[in-house]
C-alpha cells in the first residue's frame, strides 16, 4: 500500500511540474529616474518607465553597466538579467553636449518563481 501510495505522488508531481508559467498583465509603474553618474566624460542618468519597484534599482544599474560597456542602442529591445527577475524592454538613449539619458521602458517581467508579468497601457 505504501508503495501504490509513493508512486502516486511521484507521478503527479511529474504531471504537474511541467506547467507553464503563469502570465499576468500589470498597468501600474514606478517611473522616474533612478541614477546619476559623473565622470569626466560627462554625466549619464539613468531613467526607467513602467518599472518594478522591488526591481527598479537593480535594473538600473544593470542598464549603466550595459551602457558603459556600449551594448545599448537606441529603440533596440533588450533583456536585462536581474537578481530577482528578467526584463524585456526598449532603450532610447539621448545625448545633449555632455548629458546622457537613458531611458529603459519595461515591456516584460519574468520573475525567478516562474511569473510573468506584461506591461499593458489602459
Amino acid at each position: 500500500m505504501k508503495k501504490v501510495f509513493f508512486c502516486l505522488i511521484l507521478m503527479t508531481s511529474f504531471a504537474f511540474s511541467n506547467e507553464e508559467p503563469k502570465t499576468q498583465t500589470y498597468n501600474f509603474g514606478q517611473s522616474g529616474m533612478e541614477l546619476v553618474a559623473r565622470s569626466k566624460k560627462g554625466t549619464v542618468i539613468i531613467s526607467t518607465y513602467n518599472s518594478k519597484m522591488t526591481i527598479r534599482k537593480d535594473i538600473a544599474n544593470k542598464i549603466y553597466g550595459l551602457y558603459l560597456e556600449n551594448k545599448l542602442e537606441t529603440d533596440k529591445k533588450i533583456t536585462v538579467n536581474g537578481l530577482e527577475a528578467n526584463v524585456t524592454g526598449k532603450c532610447v538613449i539621448r545625448k545633449k553636449k555632455d548629458l546622457t539619458a537613458v531611458d529603459f521602458y519595461y515591456e516584460t517581467v519574468e520573475w525567478n518563481n516562474g511569473l510573468k508579468e506584461i506591461y499593458k497601457r489602459i
